[in-house]
């Protein structure tokens, strides 16, 4: 094959791992495109090796990689990489790999058909929440723990070693000028580094949000798995708190875990009456000090709207910035009409949908890169 050609099916392949999940950026795709040219195309396995090598840092992304291989180089057109006569050994050793597999979190998963193709993906990310089929949900978890790494940033107050710092270590610098008679030749320096910012996301389980909250508390469970520093909470007529739940890797038994606590699950909603106990409660355990919160609801406030702006208020004071999230927005013809959402969105900072994958990317971005509110 002539050499533009495998630039532009690695390239491709690169794409398609990103769909799946893994992180694969211009560099390691660069590294790929030169391990291949340090290979022989007519072996599979050395094709197979060279690819797996640059483009997976992880080992819980091996299984991605593997179904992907297949899927694109020994099921596809451009199999013209490899040898026909070799196709059937790589690809019995990566199905009893996959078949070992059986049982752990996502045994359901490993048995389904191949659909790892860009377009099926596209059309994934693009679907309604509200609309999708429960084999849909299993395909959407493991975009929804890639977009879920996303997290805010601020500056620690605590300085570290960094070569290219802005400011001047004098201890270090005091301690190295002895090993050279009091000549500081050699002058470290040192900078603050940034740090995971705390992210409290809040979200509506009430009848009006029956739709999306399962795939919500998907999310929700892909972002407390990010690591510290992240709350959640679930309310309806009363807020619960629900990190504990879902502190754990398979995702239906945090779903089943929390079916079983006191979240009032398809009830009524009393936005204002949770806010105020979030405030009151958690708020003065500085739990929302400094921290991006996330509030994920329709707006469709039972009572009325004026101790929901209170509340609002409240919040906004304490956090860094307050995002909403609301699933109603995705639709084009939807205006904030309703009392409770008039009332919270003059201390909002971003308004966003909710209701598919793709709208959840824009959220994850948001969040990653976030600014203080006001700034300008």
């Amino acid at each position: 094959m002539a050499g533009s050609a495998i630039v532009q099916h690695v390239v491709t392949f690169g794409r398609v791992l990103r769909e799946v999940g893994i992180e694969v950026g211009p560099g390691r795709v660069a590294d790929a495109v030169r391990a291949l040219g340090a290979v022989d195309l007519t072996r599979q396995e050395d094709v197979y090796f060279a690819l797996r090598q640059t483009l997976v840092s992880r080992h819980d992304e091996l299984e991605l990689f593997d179904r992907a291989f297949i899927a694109w180089f020994l099921r596809g057109p451009v199999a013209q990489l490899v040898r026909e006569k070799q196709r059937p050994k790589l690809a019995d050793r990566i199905d009893a790999t996959l078949g070992s597999d059986v049982g752990g979190d996502d045994a359901g998963i490993v048995g389904e058909p191949v659909e790892l193709g860009a377009s099926a993906h596209e059309l994934l990310r693009e679907k309604d929440f509200a609309e999708m089929t429960a084999e849909e949900f299993l395909r959407a978890r493991r975009l929804l723990l890639a977009i879920a790494r996303s997290r805010p940033q601020r500056m620690s107050r605590r300085l570290t070693p960094d070569t290219r710092g802005d400011r001047l270590d004098l201890r270090r610098l005091i301690r190295r000028s002895l090993r050279t008679g009091g000549d500081p030749l050699d002058q470290p320096w040192k900078a603050r580094k940034e740090v995971p910012r705390k992210l409290v996301v809040l979200c509506d389980v009430s009848g009006s949000m029956d739709a999306y909250a399962r795939a919500l508390l998907l999310f929700l469970h892909a972002v407390v798995g990010t690591g510290r520093g992240v709350e959640a909470f679930g309310f309806g007529t009363r807020l619960t708190r629900l990190t504990g739940d879902l502190a754990t890797r398979d995702p239906e038994a945090a779903l089943a875990r929390i079916a079983t606590t006191e979240v009032d699950w398809g009830s009524g909603t009393r936005i204002g009456a949770s806010l105020k106990e979030f405030n009151d409660v958690y708020g003065r355990r500085a739990l929302s000090r400094g921290a991006v919160v996330v509030i994920v609801s329709d707006g469709w406030e039972r009572e009325g709207p004026e101790a929901m702006g209170r509340e609002m208020a409240r919040l906004a004071r304490a956090a860094y910035a307050v995002i909403w999230v609301n699933p109603l927005k995705g639709n084009p013809e939807y205006q904030p009409l309703a009392g409770g959402m008039r009332a919270a969105l003059p201390f909002v900072d971003r308004f966003l949908s909710g209701h598919n994958l793709r709208s959840l990317e824009e959220l994850a971005a948001v969040v990653g890169g976030i600014q203080r509110r006001h700034a300008a």
